[in-house]
């Protein structure tokens, strides 16, 4: 333990205050808010789909209410894939949000101020090391876990006086503030590029063509039809999957894929049983898509050069293309909400929610001449690559600043306090 630093329990060091048990049915649409542990995500509180109460039913709910930088936590969350569910999850309560009301399942963690900061206590429990420790201690069933206070508050961690403290906050505080400036940066861009898909996949926007002219050509609404076979695999059995071989892609795959994200577990086929695959019933080429049939509907994934998979039958449509149409225009208007919303009307008319081969061939895209349709997936993939770029950016400060926080809140690095390293 560095010197002047002492091991503490959370709970020594904080006062709480669990979240109110509202009734939905009083919910309103205006008033005052009600957090709800849906509200929140890793990083902050969002306001997709905020909840209100009538301020005349708030006269005895003063403890509940929540000012700018109060600390929130959750209590329950979802079971898959533990490290990376809601429990335990902190956030900061940021200033839209002050005079809120904090709904349960949700607790507010108040530092005791003569022994931690606010900013400090947020740090410490926001590390990896805390998170892991919440996924040692949940308990539930298969879709919703949950954790004690006790147990929470038995969390221990090193704790440096209340001047090294402030020090180490103000030098995170700088990595926060990039970070943030960052994620502004991303979520500015997203909706521009949103807002330009919206424009330029229906023709309201119209682009210059090589000459410098305005593209004049008449938009067609088409069927995926007109431009691809729509089919599905070979069914692959549970017991030809192997630990090593050709990569064989399901839903979540996909999933993984379409976020650039690397799968949480691989499934293979046997090197040989692929050849006799695709030698019997062929193999998607560049530029066809797979997309999600069950589960997360609506993921698309863009076949690259070289790809060597194979992929589960029923869950995964297969779009050949057989017409000439651009592939990444196609993939720009298959996230489009004009096709999204299809699908979503379409699944709901099954019995189990699936995007099927038949509504598939059937699915409508407004489609221009070729020219147009590169022209207009260049300044698409233009943006991509701009979000890509501050995505990069993000990951690396976050990075920076995790390796930060790994020297100076456990002492292995000591900051200058008073001109004198503490």
């Amino acid at each position: 333990m560095p010197k002047g630093w002492k091991e503490v329990k959370l709970g020594e060091v904080i006062n709480h205050q669990k979240g109110y048990a509202f009734k939905s049915d009083s919910y309103i649409t205006e008033g005052v808010r009600i957090i709800r542990i849906s509200d929140t995500t890793r990083n902050s509180i969002h306001d997709n789909s905020p909840v209100y109460i009538d301020e005349n039913e708030t006269a005895s709910l003063s403890q509940y209410k929540l000012n700018a930088e109060d600390i929130i936590l959750s209590t329950v969350g979802s079971r898959p894939h533990l490290l990376d569910s809601m429990v335990g999850k902190a956030v900061k309560v940021p200033v839209k949000d002050r005079g809120a009301l904090l709904n349960q399942n949700l607790v507010k963690i108040v530092p005791k101020n003569s022994l931690i900061t606010n900013n400090y206590l947020f740090s410490m429990i926001t590390k990896s090391k805390f998170n892991y420790f919440i996924s040692t201690l949940v308990r539930g069933n298969a879709n919703q876990v949950s954790i004690t206070l006790k147990e929470l508050f038995a969390y221990t961690f090193p704790l440096p006086p209340l001047p090294e403290q402030q020090k180490i906050a103000k030098i995170l505080s700088t990595w926060d503030k990039a970070i943030s400036a960052t994620e502004r940066l991303i979520d500015n861009s997203t909706q521009q590029k949103k807002a330009l898909m919206q424009q330029l996949l229906t023709g309201k926007k119209r682009l210059l063509d090589d000459e410098g002219k305005r593209f004049e050509g008449e938009w067609e609404l088409k069927k995926v039809s007109d431009y691809f076979d729509v089919s599905s695999s070979k069914r692959v059995l549970q017991e030809d999957w192997k630990d090593e071989g050709v990569p064989f892609y399901r839903t979540r795959e996909l999933v993984s894929l379409a976020k650039n994200e690397p799968f949480r577990s691989s499934i293979y086929i046997a090197e040989d049983y692929y050849e006799e695959l695709i030698t019997k019933y062929g193999m998607p080429d560049e530029g066809d898509f797979l997309v999600s049939g069950v589960g997360t509907l609506g993921i698309i994934y863009q076949v690259r050069e070289n790809d060597k998979f194979y992929f589960k039958d029923g869950n995964v449509l297969w779009f050949k293309k057989e017409k000439e149409v651009s592939s990444d225009f196609f993939k720009y208007c298959f996230l489009s909400d004009y096709i999204q919303n299809q699908i979503n009307i379409q699944a709901s008319v099954t019995t189990v929610g699936t995007y099927t081969i038949t509504n598939a061939k059937k699915t409508r895209f407004h489609c221009p001449p070729l020219a147009e349709q590169q022209k207009i997936a260049t300044v698409l993939t233009n943006a991509d690559k701009e979000i890509e770029l501050l995505e990069q950016q993000l990951a690396d400060l976050q990075q920076e600043k995790k390796a930060l926080m790994q020297v100076l809140l456990t002492g292995k690095k000591r900051v200058v306090v008073n001109g004198e390293v503490a």
